[in-house]
């Protein structure tokens, strides 16, 4: 594939305050043959107005749920109505830096045997100004895995070659968060994944975020879920892999037990409390 089809997928959900910055980092590449699949989840704000300024350019193409479906099943469909061989998501309320997709489409060529080629970010603040680049994404290597590792290490920009993604069972539609780290963990069951040292994605910090502020504790909960399910994949010993990643867990669970937000809300911890008592079972209580 010497100038592979490129998809840019962007699944939205009432941001079409930010979505406008989203499309336009697509524009400005320096990579020119890609397409941008967008599917919006029912969107209550003014989203598909925004949208339909773009309905000239073949390009883009634009998709939207019947009903609100939810983050992953969104996600699944957008990558099915992808069509280039490597893809990659953008969230509606970030942007990506004007060479990522050429830097990704080099990594996808140079390395065949790779699924997954991953970057770092910048964290931006509302206006998406850079406040900080990240700096804990690195290249895993044996005897790690992204199972072993603690979460973040995969991080935006990730891209991924579509012949890969079709050897998973593909993006999890009932999951609301952490959809990304759940398609990382089945992505590097597909391959190896690439490190790229490179910021090439703006991540906007703002309240309303999947994993901003109050959010934070529900993504961190299905993350959880993900790599529990990736054990189970796998067939291989919770307690046997993730010893760092348990500990943080328990440590996060007895924090919020003890808590007032858990009290006034025992449903956010629901994820916590099914990897306590059905996963960890007799361990926890014994540790």
């Amino acid at each position: 594939m010497p100038n592979p089809l490129f998809s840019v997928l962007i699944a939205n959900y009432n941001n079409g305050r930010y979505i406008e910055d989203a499309i336009n980092s697509v524009l400005q590449q320096t990579y020119t043959n890609w397409e941008i699949v967008i599917v919006d989840d029912a969107s209550t704000d003014n989203s598909l107005q925004i949208l339909e300024k773009y309905t000239s350019d073949s390009r883009i193409k634009f998709f939207v749920n019947e009903q609100n479906r939810g983050c992953g099943y969104t996600k699944r469909r957008c990558a099915e109505l992808a069509s280039g061989e490597v893809c990659g998501f953008v969230d509606p309320d970030d942007a990506i830096t004007e060479n990522a997709v050429e830097l990704m489409i080099q990594a996808h060529l140079a390395n065949s045997e790779v699924s997954m080629v991953y970057s770092r970010f910048w964290h931006c603040n509302e206006k998406l100004e850079k406040i900080s680049e990240s700096f804990y994404q690195t290249q895993i290597t044996a005897p790690d895995t992204y199972l072993t590792v603690q979460t973040g290490k995969v991080s935006h920009f990730v891209s991924f070659k579509r012949a890969a993604y079709n050897k998973t069972e593909g993006i999890s539609a009932e999951y609301t968060r952490a959809v990304d780290q759940d398609l990382y963990l089945k992505l590097e069951e597909a391959g190896k994944i690439l490190f790229i040292n490179h910021a090439l994605y703006y991540y906007r910090e703002h309240l309303n975020g999947i994993s901003n502020f109050h959010n934070t504790d529900k993504a961190f909960a299905w993350g959880i879920l993900a790599k529990v399910d990736a054990c189970r994949r796998r067939k291989i010993s919770v307690e046997q892999v993730l010893p760092l990643f348990i500990k943080s867990v328990k440590t996060t669970t007895e924090f919020y037990e003890s808590s007032t937000d858990y009290r006034l809300g025992k449903a956010l911890l629901a994820p916590y409390r099914f990897l306590r008592y059905q996963i960890l079972g007799k361990w926890w209580s014994n540790s």
